[in-house]
């Protein structure tokens, strides 16, 4: 089912996964929105629908339409925009059946709701998509966020809430101007050097590495595990490594 969709969070409640992962962007109005990216043109029919609402690079943004506009697209699964092809050919084809955006409040309402009907209980993931560039938007996207998970009860590191983020700068005002105290999980594309781990452990609970910076490609004899778990470890980090995917494994899986 195409992602960040409800229909596809009910299929991943259902087959048992422990956690659902919400990418935030807001809106032009304020509202936090589940999406993969802060540009909508791989996942809607922005295009069609608002052809005149391109920026100057071509791509469309979410934060330059408000919640009601963003409510009027249909979502998809995510497509190639060179060519204008599935990114993934064996999911769900585009175009078919019919899915909407959906606001993060929605989502944990959703999510509220099935725990509620199952007497089954899961975790959230939310991440915050680039908040410097929100910022250079005019907006305070951790500060819009933050509020919603307290609504819905994710407040302390009791709470089964993860908010990942790969800005470091961010996650220290998260915990420190932002007053979070639940946990706090820093992505990272590869292996951060000591000195950056140490200080991201002073602030952190977790770290998400790409799944390349823990499992390097394989040399001669296989598969290279790295360092980084053991380091990450040694500072008392959880490490939740991304993304492993069927359809797009690494050459030595």
């Amino acid at each position: 089912l195409p992602e960040h969709t409800l229909p596809a969070k009910a299929l991943a409640f259902a087959m048992g996964a422990d956690y659902l992962e919400q990418d935030l962007a807001l809106s032009r109005d304020g509202v936090p929105v589940v999406l993969h990216d802060v540009q909508i043109d791989t996942v809607t029919d922005v295009a069609r629908r608002f052809p005149d609402r391109r920026r100057e690079d071509g791509r469309f943004y979410a934060i330059d339409f408000t919640w009601a506009e963003l409510k009027q697209m249909a979502a998809t699964e995510r497509m190639n925009l060179k060519t204008g092809q599935a990114v993934f050919t064996n999911r769900f084809p585009a175009g078919q059946s019919s899915f909407g955006l959906v606001s993060l409040e929605e989502e944990l309402q959703f999510i509220r709701g099935l725990e509620r009907s199952t007497g089954r209980t899961v975790g959230i993931y939310p991440e915050i998509k680039q908040p410097e560039w929100h910022r250079k938007q005019g907006r305070d996207i951790s500060a819009v966020v933050l509020p919603i998970l307290a609504k819905y009860g994710y407040r302390t590191k009791a709470d089964r809430c993860f908010v990942q983020c790969f800005e470091l700068p961010e996650l220290k005002r998260i915990r420190t101007e932002l007053g979070w105290q639940g946990s706090l999980v820093y992505l990272c594309g590869k292996a951060p050097p000591q000195a950056e781990l140490e200080e991201a452990a002073r602030i952190v609970d977790g770290l998400g590495p790409a799944l390349g910076a823990v499992v390097a490609a394989p040399a001669d004899g296989g598969p290279q595990v790295t360092d980084l778990v053991r380091r990450a470890h040694e500072l008392k980090l959880v490490v939740h490594p991304y993304t492993a995917r069927v359809d797009e494994l690494p050459r030595w899986a």
